[in-house]
């Protein structure tokens, strides 16, 4: 099965690559980017430490959804010129025909469209690490960057140029010539551009490189291998128009995911942030005996009123997903006697204290935590943890929808890059592994679907 996996999936990468709308998406996003870069001196804002800053915030972030957008639309495209229309024009029965299962067809198929795919998707994105080096020109007193000009119009120009030459002197596919010569040229562009300063001087090559920009941009590239799935399942059935249709119409939804789905899926509020917290008693590590207390130093004072005795939560998640504290009775009773606090006929919670400003004061209420004890703390508040006054409430029907639906969200962190957010390896991991799922469940679909398609 895995060879003729690989045998399918070479020839519908090489008929991927043919397809003229191939490069001019390529194309149409280069120069997307260039004038987006050359257009986008208007954000007015010079106060950052993020890896860009001011206008080339908006540059980026114009880039990268324009990456995404002609990368999704490239899906649509070439999953229906190598799958609804072979069906069309009877030409899978060559395929299907043989002792080749169906389902080794469609893997085969997504195989080779995901590769055509994302090599076209790594060429527009070294044309965004080469605005992002470039940067926006904000003012006419600031100069040109002569490396990234020279080396990227050598690298398109060669491309260009040697698929013109293939082409009639050879009768070579001119797209398939210039795009699989763009992306090795672009690359070794870009690594010239790290080398080589905006002064022509050799510098280290991590002076420029950008890691942030680059996990976001291989963020992104797992985005594109999820809506290829979605072509390659809607393609199993649908012609060109409704498979675009139903691919910008999983983008959207999965840009807006959260705001339709995951805010009725897990329902809380958060009142603040902490910004420090801190033991009373010094060198205290747990927060499981009763009269245990602490000061949290919040980054803004709290949206609603917090009197003694309010029930505190707190998690790393702003909505309130996987508190540290689990659901309890609240606290019955005046906190600020020792009696009561310590009564161990009442539940442990967690409680409000005092808050003065921004500095909220939370004691442990109870009995001392034991394994019997269900509603207890796992551990104290940290900085940069989430306060509720409230537990989380879960909906499974919202939950389900919000977990099927592909969340773009998850793969879209250029609001980390530009906050000056570092993006730790493992969510990167996590964000594949979520790739990997959504991929499995699509290409499951597309094979039910294409299983019981006529194709003769």
């Amino acid at each position: 099965m895995l060879s003729q996996s690989l045998t399918i999936a070479r020839n519908t990468f090489l008929e991927s690559v043919r397809q003229p709308i191939y490069f001019i998406l390529t194309a149409i996003c280069g120069v997307a980017i260039l004038i987006t870069f050359w257009t986008a001196a208007f954000s007015m804002d010079y106060s950052s430490s993020a890896e860009v800053s001011a206008d080339d915030k908006v540059a980026l972030d114009i880039s990268l959804a324009t990456v995404f957008v002609c990368a999704t639309l490239m899906a649509a495209f070439l999953a229906t010129a190598v799958i609804s229309k072979e069906i069309d024009r009877k030409t899978v029965l060559t395929v299907v025909s043989k002792p080749v299962a169906r389902p080794t067809v469609v893997f085969g198929k997504y195989l080779g469209v995901t590769g055509a795919i994302l090599i076209a998707t790594v060429t527009m994105l070294l044309f965004v690490q080469m605005g992002v080096r470039h940067k926006v020109m904000s003012t006419t007193a600031e100069d040109l960057d002569g490396p990234v000009l020279l080396f990227t119009t050598m690298a398109v120009l060669i491309s260009c140029i040697a698929g013109m030459w293939c082409n009639y002197f050879y009768s070579w596919s001119f797209t398939q010539t210039a795009t699989m010569l763009m992306c090795p040229l672009m690359f070794g562009a870009w690594v010239a551009v790290l080398l080589v300063g905006k002064k022509w001087n050799i510098q280290p090559l991590w002076t420029d490189f950008k890691p942030e920009i680059t996990k976001a941009s291989f963020c992104l590239m797992m985005a594109v291998c999820v809506l290829t799935s979605v072509a390659t399942a809607a393609s199993a059935r649908l012609g060109q128009v409704m498979t675009l249709i139903v691919c910008a119409g999983v983008f959207l939804l999965g840009l807006m995911s959260n705001h339709f789905l995951g805010s009725r899926a897990i329902v809380n509020e958060f009142i603040a942030q902490v910004d420090k917290a801190k033991p009373q008693v010094e060198g205290m590590t747990a927060f499981e005996h009763p009269e245990d207390k602490y000061d949290l130093t919040l980054t803004i004072e709290p949206r609603t009123s917090v009197p003694p005795g309010t029930p505190i939560y707190y998690g790393e998640f702003p909505s309130g997903f996987a508190m540290v504290v689990l659901p309890f009775e609240p606290f019955q009773g005046d906190v600020a006697n020792p009696t009561a606090v310590s009564d161990r006929s009442k539940p442990p919670t967690v409680s409000a204290l005092s808050l003065q400003g921004r500095t909220l004061t939370i004691i442990r209420t109870g009995p001392e935590a034991s394994a019997s004890q269900a509603p207890d703390t796992i551990r104290p508040p940290q900085n940069g943890d989430y306060l509720f006054t409230k537990p989380t409430r879960y909906h499974p029907l919202a939950w389900g929808a919000w977990a099927v639906v592909p969340n773009v969200q998850f793969f879209w962190l250029l609001d980390a890059v530009s906050q000056n957010s570092p993006i730790p390896g493992w969510h990167v991991g996590l964000v594949g592994l979520y790739a990997l799922m959504q991929v499995g469940v699509f290409l499951c679909l597309a094979i039910i679907l294409f299983q019981t398609r006529e194709v003769g």
